[in-house]
């Protein structure tokens, strides 16, 4: 009997043992912040320089939660999507890794059965998750996706105002305008909804602003007739044009072009469209920014950002005339580059600007290392934690990243395209079409307004930045490249004759 008694002892023991082992796995030791909480904010179509603060903003915008959050936080001034499409990069972030590796490479596709995404770790670490806002991973889907404790969303774009909502397998529709809404549950769920003796991880995910581009009615017309600088690159010169590959200057009359917009004789200039969404989009932005002001002044009252981490994104970038487009999936830079701010107060340096290029694919590494949280094995994630820089510790850091997009057959003015950028080039591999590639010194020309692809002097950095970009494409699967037949088109669901 007392041989027994023991014998059982030592199984608890063991089996207390192996618990915590497994716990180990998924969490790590003591944080070295005061930070218990995250709040990662997404949005749709900001471009990286529509805040009132940054240098190349229209001098009329008005952003005080944004220059809040850069002045007493962390403006990450030089980040990128890998991807320039919604559903994509939503995936991106999810899962730390490249769309060659999750494989959501439309705004169509649903995520592959078996995806794991990082706040399913924070789940097995013990905190609590919610998602708020767009998901459109399977445009048609707004069930509960795994990793979430509190779901509250809608099918793929939603609408502006009156959005319908599934919350919790409960669908339901709320009256207002949909940043308005989004915020009102966080707020609610934050303040009354949530399990206060638990740390927790939001994500509060606008639709705003997505084109067509619709502020709060409260807002219409808050800019209209302000001043608009245009870049030099929406002009229809054949300067603009002159070295481009042809397919850019096609887009420019087809879909996703300005001159696809215009309603009078071809010559016709300014374009009266892109001035309305010029206007529209700025107040669409302003009108987010209220709501990241709601959500701020919450945290502030309530103490929680004493131990609270705000991380603000957007998913993609978004042109405003630039190229004659009005669009993003391209790998120019108003398409790929974004908006990201960090704010923690006592916990980040105020005022912090970061010069290093950081992805969309580092969110989910950066979360759980700010929370002690690591996955069970490594290779989980393509990015890595941005947290050491937020605290300004030097540490090694990329010289160049990939992009990638994959044609859509429904919007087909846009080619497959693969490309490698570093802090001064960029090189740009167009698949499928008869054209030249693209390759530009961005030192000397921001605005990518001249192709360099046939210049003799740039062939050396050219092949060797074509090399290292298919050297990594290979080395990750990146050329396996998912098509999916049309929607609608029933080829494959037919029976053909022997």
């Amino acid at each position: 009997m007392r041989l027994s008694i023991r014998y059982a002892t030592i199984c608890l023991i063991v089996l207390f043992a192996a618990t915590a082992f497994a716990d180990a796995s998924v969490r790590q030791g003591k944080r070295q912040s005061k930070i218990e909480n995250v709040i990662f904010i997404l949005s749709d179509d900001h471009r990286f320089d529509f805040m009132g603060f940054h240098p190349n903003s229209p001098q009329w915008l008005e952003t005080p939660a944004f220059d809040k959050m850069a002045k007493e936080g962390v403006h990450l001034a030089n980040a990128f999507v890998t991807t320039s499409l919604c559903s994509p990069s939503r995936a991106s972030i999810l899962t730390g890794q490249y769309m060659h590796r999750h494989k959501v490479v439309d705004n169509q596709r649903p995520v592959p059965p078996g995806t794991t995404f990082f706040p399913q770790y924070l789940q097995k670490a013990g905190f609590q998750t919610a998602y708020i806002g767009k998901w459109h991973m399977g445009h048609d889907d707004d069930s509960k996706r795994p990793g979430f404790d509190y779901w509250a969303s809608f099918k793929g774009q939603g609408r502006y105002y009156d959005p319908v909502l599934n919350i919790n397998g409960k669908r339901q529709q709320l009256k207002g305008y949909n940043a308005d809404v989004m915020t009102d549950l966080a707020l609610k769920w934050l303040g009354s909804e949530r399990d206060q003796n638990k740390p927790f991880y939001l994500q509060l995910a606008f639709k705003a602003v997505h084109y067509p581009f619709q502020p709060a009615k409260r807002n219409a017309g808050r800019y209209s007739g302000k001043p608009i600088d245009y870049p030099q690159t929406r002009a229809r010169t054949e300067r603009n044009y002159r070295t481009q590959p042809n397919w850019v200057k096609q887009r420019r009359y087809s879909i996703h072009g300005i001159d696809h917009m215009e309603t009078g004789p071809f010559d016709k200039d300014p374009v009266p469209d892109l001035d309305k969404l010029y206007y529209s989009y700025a107040e669409a932005v302003y009108t987010l920014d209220e709501n990241i002001a709601r959500l701020l002044e919450f945290l502030e009252k309530s103490g929680l950002s004493n131990n609270t981490l705000v991380m603000y994104m957007g998913d993609n970038g978004f042109h405003l005339g630039e190229h004659g487009f009005y669009d993003k999936r391209d790998a120019f830079e108003t398409s790929i580059r974004v908006p990201l701010l960090a704010w923690a107060p006592g916990n980040l340096e105020p005022g912090k600007r970061l010069e290093q290029m950081a992805l969309n694919i580092d969110i989910a590494p950066t979360v759980l290392d700010v929370l002690g949280v690591r996955p069970p094995e490594a290779g989980v994630f393509d990015g890595q934690s941005l947290y050491p820089l937020m605290k300004g510790k030097s540490i090694p850091w990329r010289k160049h990243f990939v992009y990638e997009y994959h044609w859509e057959w429904n919007f087909p003015a846009t080619p497959t395209l693969f490309a490698i950028r570093t802090d001064r080039y960029k090189y740009v591999y167009y698949h499928g079409i008869w054209d030249i590639d693209s390759f530009h010194d961005l030192q000397t020309d921001p605005d990518e307004r001249h192709n360099l692809i046939q210049i003799p002097a740039y062939q050396p950095q050219i092949e060797k930045m074509k090399a290292r970009l298919f050297e990594e494409l290979k080395a990750r699967n990146g050329l396996d490249i998912p098509v999916r037949v049309p929607r609608g088109d029933r080829l494959g669901q037919r029976k053909l004759p022997d």
